[in-house]
């Protein structure tokens, strides 16, 4: 996917300088941005059925983990739009 679907690196940090001075670039920048919303939506979720006193997934629905983290990066998606929307 390109920057403009993940919303490029959720916390960039494009080079660092160590202990002996020295600038170095940082190739791997970690989760994105969508990466980060869908934790942020699947904790949500995942919240909301605990707030509700409900057993999820129940043992007789295992795919329930699928189908929640198929929900939260259709969150991501949609925040990612509307983020992309407003600028």
């Amino acid at each position: 996917m390109t920057d403009r679907q993940t919303g490029g690196a959720a916390f960039p940090v494009p080079s660092y300088v160590n202990v002996a001075g020295e600038t170095h670039d940082v190739e791997f920048q970690g989760m994105t941005l969508r990466d980060y919303f869908a934790a942020a939506a699947l904790q949500g979720l995942c919240a909301g059925f605990s707030a509700l006193d409900r057993d999820w997934p129940r043992d007789d629905e295992p795919e329930g983990y699928a189908v929640a983290a198929e929900h939260a990066y259709q969150m991501a998606d949609a925040m990612l739009k509307a983020r992309d929307a407003k600028s």
